[in-house]
């Protein structure tokens, strides 16, 4: 009879534990990156009263089973469900993260490499990328001198170093233009001293500063619809015209002269300019070639050494790419072969865009830093005003064979063990896995449809072993009344 009353003990423990796991579980229903647990039961220490006998031929005896009285259960394991995913929260936040596959995100908290589900993510004070919800640094890679990814060690991500500040100027190479000329536009009529159909190219220099040269396109001749001159009229910086500079006679009018700005453009050399008094620039010699078909309006060529460039060069009275000239060593080549020459309204439209056809080399002024960007990719690049980007490191991520084996440290941090298999301190790549979700966080697994339904099957099995508690008390009662 006291077996019972153990039993019942027993039985009121390990539905207390669970009980606790429980509400544990409900507790963290909305934890960024929680992770639910289950309780599983196991019976333990058997009394045999008889054991068990075989079939005895010679005597007819049957064989008998043992008789055996169970003393109670014990909890067999708590187990945490680390595999899959939660339920995703949109945050729109984009340094809030969430891991779509089945591993963790890598962290240091307190010097342990620990792991976690929360990607909550922010920079500190001395711009490092940590996680929100537990204060531990983010691991991951940085990048090489070619600003590569090298996947060596994971170690904490700075990425607000000085030398992330800012980006450097670059210089324009190329433009592109695209677009239609019209030759019933009478801004391209055929005259001497026609104005022409305008064209602003904007580029930069090797510094960051921004001119704008002045080209115009008029047909090249009164008996033609299919040739036009392209033909360099000024160029400009934030000040206005750098090939000519005012002086003043002795009346105080302004006297415009031709600066020592070497120029070349078309394969032309421009220096010998001259300048009218209303600062009119006239370059001889100037003029490009630009040809279209007849009949189907396509681009034919253009006049320079490569088939559909012309090449705009300047520098600071020097030779090219001598000391003290911030124009880039070549130039800009300019790309006419993305225009054409259809009828239409009577208008010519040119769109002219810095950078070759696939974008690159269009150049940019210096830039100041703007904020950061991360990739489903978990690549992080430091944005600037200027609209540069630059790559600055990489995410790790880490898998086990076993991740419900990891043991939980709190505040959403697990640590590994010897039965989740170990951490080989470099990571992994997220695309190797799954992806980023950018602006979403994951939440808790926790279904409270389950854990309330568990936990009205935990009362009762409580209730029960009450109930066999108090019976065994009613039954020693009686015992010790059968004296009386």
């Amino acid at each position: 009879m006291m077996r019972s009353l153990w039993s019942g003990v027993s039985g009121l423990k390990v539905h207390q534990t669970k009980m606790d796991v429980l509400g544990n579980n409900i507790a963290n229903v909305n934890t960024i990156g929680f992770r639910g647990s289950t309780t599983n039961f196991t019976d333990v220490f058997y009394q045999t009263t008889q054991g068990a006998t075989g079939p005895n031929a010679n005597t007819g005896t049957a064989g008998r089973n043992a008789m055996q009285i169970g003393l109670g259960a014990n909890v067999a394991s708590i187990s945490v469900d680390l595999s899959g995913n939660g339920a995703t929260n949109r945050t729109d936040r984009g340094m809030d993260l969430m891991i779509n596959g089945d591993a963790f995100f890598v962290v240091r908290s307190n010097g342990t490499t620990c792991f976690t589900k929360a990607g909550a993510l922010d920079i500190d004070a001395d711009g490092i990328l940590y996680c929100t919800t537990n204060g531990a640094t983010v691991l991951g890679w940085g990048v090489d001198e070619n600003g590569e990814i090298r996947k060596d060690i994971v170690d904490s991500l700075k990425l607000m170093s000085p030398e992330n500040q800012s980006a450097p100027p670059s210089p324009t190479r190329n433009v592109t233009l695209s677009g239609n000329l019209d030759a019933k536009d009478k801004q391209v009529a055929y005259s001497v001293d026609g104005e022409g159909f305008p064209i602003s190219i904007q580029f930069f220099d090797n510094v960051g500063n921004k001119y704008t040269a002045k080209l115009k396109v008029m047909l090249a001749d009164d008996k033609t619809d299919s040739q036009f001159s392209v033909a360099l009229t000024d160029i400009l910086d934030a000040n206005g015209s750098i090939l000519k500079y005012a002086d003043k006679d002795e009346s105080g009018n302004p006297i415009y002269k031709s600066t020592e700005q070497h120029v070349t453009f078309a394969g032309q050399d421009l220096s010998e300019y001259t300048c009218d008094a209303d600062g009119t620039l006239h370059f001889p010699n100037s003029e490009a070639l630009l040809t279209f078909n007849g009949s189907t309006g396509e681009f034919v060529s253009v006049t320079g050494d490569v088939p559909g460039i012309l090449n705009l060069s300047l520098n600071a009275g020097g030779a090219e790419g001598g000391e003290g000239n911030p124009f880039p060593v070549g130039g800009v080549d300019i790309d006419f072969s993305g225009l054409t020459k259809y009828a239409g309204s009577g208008a010519c439209s040119v769109d002219p865009k810095r950078g070759d056809r696939n974008g690159y080399n269009a150049g940019n002024a210096a830039g100041q830093l703007n904020g950061f960007s991360i990739g489903t990719d978990g690549k992080i690049y430091a944005v600037y005003d200027n609209g540069d980007n630059k790559l600055l490191g990489q995410i790790a991520v880490a898998s086990f064979p076993n991740p419900s084996g990891l043991e939980a440290m709190g505040n959403s941090l697990f640590a590994a063990t010897l039965n989740s298999g170990e951490f080989d301190g470099v990571g992994k790549d997220i695309t190797e896995i799954g992806s980023f979700s950018v602006g979403a966080l994951e939440m808790s697994n926790v279904d409270l449809a389950t854990e309330f339904t568990n936990m009205i099957t935990t009362q009762r099995g409580f209730q029960a072993n009450s109930r066999t508690i108090t019976t065994s008390d009613t039954l020693l009662e009686e015992l010790i009344n059968l004296k009386r």
